[in-house]
């Protein structure tokens, strides 16, 4: 009997923390290059099946380099460097897992992404840019390896982003469950799955989730607000909060999607008149209120039984506490209140990603991009010779 296929994940999202490594495994859908096509999505959510899953941090200089990138401090030649750095990083993490794994998926960083033209700011082409040289890893690995994912869905006339919700909805959408699964990364997204209906998906970044909280944190000299420490200890610059949700990105209807080039402290006006507590508690703020009033806007209209939090921020109760309270009725839980993982919930989404584009199955959903249709999403790096 044909083995079912295990592919191997790598995350490494807008927080630039580390890397998720997941091995997971998709019982009942054809092997690895074998002719076939999608299984029928039935019974219950999730449907794939986590064999392992490893945790990278990074390093304090490569996270600062990553860092440095993303808000546009870094040279063409840093860039470069950068590239194959976090290249080798990537294969490291991926070492462990890989003699299991029939290819592996890599997402990359991303250090920008620029899916709307902006004048203003000299954004005069549409583009998008993820790092992490896959090479290496196919090399280090003996696998084959899908990575930058983006650029084609841009291409088709998207924006690129968000691409994760096509695995949630094959992961984590049931009959007759109205159901949000949110990412509070650096960046906040969701997805929306109305039962099956893989036409009634809605998905978009609500603006800042973790982003604005962790730069309030680097003045602590610290990576993040543990625990929501900080933000509970300062106090709330109402007025502020109020001025940042005019931001012209939160009013636009979806599709959309953004990151850390928009969404970052210089950018936000008045925040330096606050002291450090009360930055960080004011961020928090913002960045429940636009996920609340993006909710309220977007997805409440349309029917929502509850909502489903992954990502770091799932574990910052501060955070999580205003968004229970700006979305109640409706339940907001955690991947772990409902049994699941919510640190491998992207790392996995890119293995079933890999393992579509590999397949040669389109694996985007034009109508939650923008795109003008579907597209097979990921770039193909083959080793010397595959190791089984």
């Amino acid at each position: 009997m044909t083995r079912a296929p295990r592919l191997l994940g790598l995350m490494n999202g807008t927080s630039v923390d580390g890397i998720d490594a997941v091995l997971l495994e998709l019982p009942g859908w054809p092997a690895v290059g074998e002719a076939g096509s999608p299984a029928e999505l039935h019974g219950p959510a999730p449907r794939a099946r986590i064999l392992a899953h490893r945790y990278t941090p990074f390093r304090d200089d490569l996270r600062d380099a990553l860092l440095r990138a993303s808000r546009n401090n870094a040279n063409t030649s840093e860039i470069t460097q950068l590239h194959f750095w976090l290249g080798e990083t990537l294969a490291d993490a991926a070492a462990e897992l890989s003699p299991d794994a029939d290819l592996i998926a890599s997402h990359g960083q991303t250090i920008h992404h620029i899916p709307h033209l902006d004048e203003q700011h000299g954004w005069h082409t549409r583009s998008t840019l993820q790092i992490g040289e896959a090479s290496l890893i196919a090399e280090r690995t003996g696998k084959p390896v899908l990575s930058d994912f983006r650029p084609p869905d841009l291409a088709a006339g998207g924006q690129a982003a968000p691409l994760v919700p096509f695995a949630d909805r094959i992961l984590y959408a049931e009959h007759g469950v109205r159901r949000a699964i949110h990412n509070l990364g650096g960046i906040s997204n969701l997805t929306y799955l109305p039962g099956l209906d893989a036409h009634g998906v809605l998905a978009f970044d609500t603006g800042p989730a973790n982003a604005l909280i962790d730069e309030a944190a680097e003045l602590f000299e610290r990576r993040y607000d543990d625990s929501g420490k900080m933000a509970a200890s300062g106090r709330v610059a109402d007025t502020l909060v109020q001025t940042w949700l005019r931001e012209p990105y939160l009013q636009l209807a979806p599709p959309k999607s953004t990151g850390r080039e928009r969404w970052n402290l210089q950018r936000l006006p008045g925040v330096f008149e606050l002291d450090a507590r009360d930055i960080a508690a004011t961020v928090t703020a913002f960045s429940a209120a636009s996920i609340a009033d993006a909710y309220h806007h977007f997805v409440l209209p349309r029917g929502l039984d509850e909502i489903i939090v992954a990502g770091g921020g799932a574990y910052n109760p501060t955070l999580m506490g205003q968004l229970r309270d700006a979305l109640a009725p409706i339940p907001v839980l955690t991947f772990e209140e409902r049994g699941w993982n919510s640190s491998a919930r992207e790392a996995a989404a890119f293995g079933i990603l890999g393992y579509y584009a590999y397949q040669g199955w389109p694996n985007t959903l034009p109508h939650t991009t923008g795109a003008r249709h579907a597209v097979i999403a990921g770039k193909l790096s083959r080793p010397p010779r595959e190791h089984s």
